[in-house]
């Protein structure tokens, strides 16, 4: 049940109210379906026969003209990620990325451009930069059944980042990151939305992009303890910016959506 909000410490974006979730079924991540219904991932979400080859763990989703791209990650060996791809006909395609020289096995989320093309994902703990993909699926220079997902390069930070639990697309140029990141020594706020602007729209190559904190995320709960931040959303139809906490100890079981409006919109 949506409540009303005072607007939040974020710059350029009002926080027009707050839902809850079942963190089982919803606390890992969301995105917005074509119809404005809203789809959740959680622990308890990842099919059977996933779970059985080993992908034990699902991260914030995104959806592109009807598909449904979903970000895995296996046990703490494991030497591959894996995206799924749903089809609006309910058919999924698996994509194995080989982990790269360097690169963590996390694979906290995905989000795919305005023009469907390019997918962004992003590893655990400190980062200078975001991973770049061609678009299962949808981008021709993917197997059409699925497959090997090569990197098609890197989005390099002008400012480290910490603990990204999700990002999504708000322009063609323009995403909004959720950061798990408890400190204050990259950034003055805790938990913060981070803006991570492009030069220009992903072509696949490797580019430079500016990062800039928008302020924190609420830590509002009537238990006490170590809260964590989880999956971000835009609606591109409504201009909803939806953002997930957890909160701590036995409040955990029910995930707060937070929602926000650009400023003067």
């Amino acid at each position: 049940m949506c409540t009303a909000a005072a607007s939040a410490d974020t710059q350029g974006w009002v926080q027009t109210g707050s839902s809850s979730v079942d963190s089982l079924s919803g606390g890992e991540g969301l995105a917005t379906r074509d119809d404005g219904s809203l789809l959740y991932r959680g622990l308890g979400t990842i099919p059977l026969d996933l779970r059985v080859q080993g992908w034990n763990h699902v991260g914030d989703p995104d959806i592109s003209r009807g598909y449904v791209f979903d970000a895995y990650q296996g046990p703490d060996d494991a030497t591959s990620k894996m995206f799924a791809v749903t089809t609006p006909a309910g058919t999924r395609y698996t994509y194995v990325h080989p982990l790269d020289t360097g690169e963590k096995l996390n694979n906290s989320f995905a989000t795919v451009s305005a023009d469907s093309q390019w997918m962004v994902s992003g590893e655990w703990g400190d980062q200078d930069s975001l991973q770049l993909f061609p678009a299962p699926l949808l981008n021709p220079a993917t197997p059409a059944t699925g497959g090997t997902l090569p990197q098609a390069g890197r989005i390099t930070l002008d400012h480290p980042v910490r603990d990204i639990q999700g990002c999504d697309f708000v322009t063609d140029t323009q995403l909004i990151c959720s950061s798990d990141d408890a400190g204050t020594d990259l950034w003055p706020d805790q938990r913060p939305l981070l803006q991570v602007d492009l030069p220009h729209a992903p072509d696949g190559t490797p580019v430079t992009a500016h990062v800039t904190d928008l302020g924190p995320l609420p830590q509002k709960s009537a238990c006490t303890g170590t809260f964590e931040t989880e999956g971000v959303d835009y609606d591109t139809r409504s201009g909803t910016l939806r953002a997930q906490v957890v909160p701590p100890s036995v409040c955990k079981v029910a995930t707060t959506v937070y929602e926000y409006r650009r400023a003067g919109s």
